[in-house]
């Protein structure tokens, strides 16, 4: 890795966790593009090699201004917070310090007290920015559209991946209770056996202390005799994830608690309707009979009956199709999403260097 020198940095971005997470995932997407708008690196234990990074060692001995004045530091974890008032504080580093924020529950007052340090907050969602005691900016998540795709040929890629030929319905993410699966198999074991063209896929994995829930639901499975038609398939890496969407003709977000979601963005993109929970920032990317549907979460009853509609219409389906991807293209482009983000870093160092004079 050949880091950068953060005496030429404007904006940092620190990533504390070693393995993959949603903030692992928007640093990796974002940062590289917003190097083309503004001096930034991120600062991380692990990340791949085309993201800007300069090293953690160096945030000790940095300049304390950055090459235009003092610095953004741009947290996403309280851990990142910290660390910034750490840097701020008691090493004596100039910087203006911005929180994104993606939870929505109530925080605690650790999490609060932190948040009120922070010089500008801004929110994933309207939803998330109900959850905070102060102001914020909303900036919702995006998609790169060029790689999240439709597919030339829907039917050959199929082919090519070994699927079944009919309407197909998948379910991504991590394998436990709080993502609702137990609901899209309990759903999908009363759908599929009245439409015998149909399959579904359960891509990804479960952790250690969700294994067992993961076993019980392919025992339930088995015990279906739709062993070869619900399909459990392992966890993809991020490059080939796309794909698989684009092999779907139907997305299922059944989640019970989400922060955001980023699931229901990649289908859409790659021209997949999309049957979503009410959680996270669902309502705010779904468009009911334009885009897929809304369902109250652990609903199997709403799934079963909102999923029949579109696997049973294929015109709808393809009408929809249609739609997903054009308001992805309208409305959730990554680009479109950096650029805001980036905004907020020029407003706060304008602002320190009208400060300064």
């Amino acid at each position: 890795m050949n880091y950068l020198d953060p005496g030429q940095i404007d904006v940092l971005a620190p990533n504390f966790k070693r393995r993959l997470s949603g903030v692992t995932a928007t640093v990796v997407r974002l940062v590289p593009l917003q190097a083309h708008q503004i001096a930034i690196a991120a600062v991380a234990p692990a990340l791949p090699d085309h993201v800007p990074q300069i090293s953690r060692v160096r945030l000790l001995t940095m300049p304390r201004f950055g090459p235009n004045g003092p610095r953004v530091w741009h947290a996403r974890r309280n851990s990142e917070m910290l660390a910034g008032l750490i840097l701020k504080h008691l090493f004596r580093k100039r910087l203006k310090l911005l929180f994104t924020s993606a939870s929505q529950r109530h925080h605690t007052g650790y999490s609060k007290w932190l948040i009120r340090q922070m010089d500008h907050v801004i929110s994933t969602s309207e939803k998330t920015a109900g959850y905070l005691d102060r102001p914020s900016t909303v900036i919702l998540h995006g998609i790169d559209t060029g790689e999240f795709a439709p597919p030339a040929d829907h039917a050959a890629l199929k082919a090519e991946m070994g699927l079944p030929p009919g309407p197909l319905v998948g379910c991504f993410g991590r394998i436990r209770a709080q993502k609702g699966t137990d609901a899209f198999v309990d759903a999908m074991i009363e759908l599929l056996p009245d439409r015998p063209g149909a399959a579904a896929i359960v891509l990804g994995r479960a952790t250690e202390q969700h294994q067992g829930f993961e076993r019980g639901l392919r025992e339930k499975v088995a015990a279906a005799g739709l062993s070869d038609r619900i399909l459990f398939k392992p966890e993809v890496p991020v490059h080939e994830i796309a794909r698989w969407y684009q092999a779907l003709d139907l997305f299922i977000a059944p989640q019970r608690w989400e922060g955001f979601g980023l699931t229901p963005l990649e289908a859409m993109a790659c021209g997949v309707p999309v049957i979503a929970t009410t959680v996270g920032a669902f309502e705010e990317l779904v468009i009911p009979d334009e885009t897929g549907a809304l369902i109250p979460p652990g609903d199997v009853s709403a799934m079963v009956e909102a999923t029949a509609r579109l696997l049973d219409d294929d015109a709808e389906r393809s009408r929809q199709s249609t739609a997903a991807r054009a308001h992805m293209e309208a409305n959730f482009r990554i680009e479109r999403e950096a650029e805001a983000i980036t905004q907020v870093y020029r407003d706060l160092l304008a602002e320190s260097v009208m400060r300064l004079g």
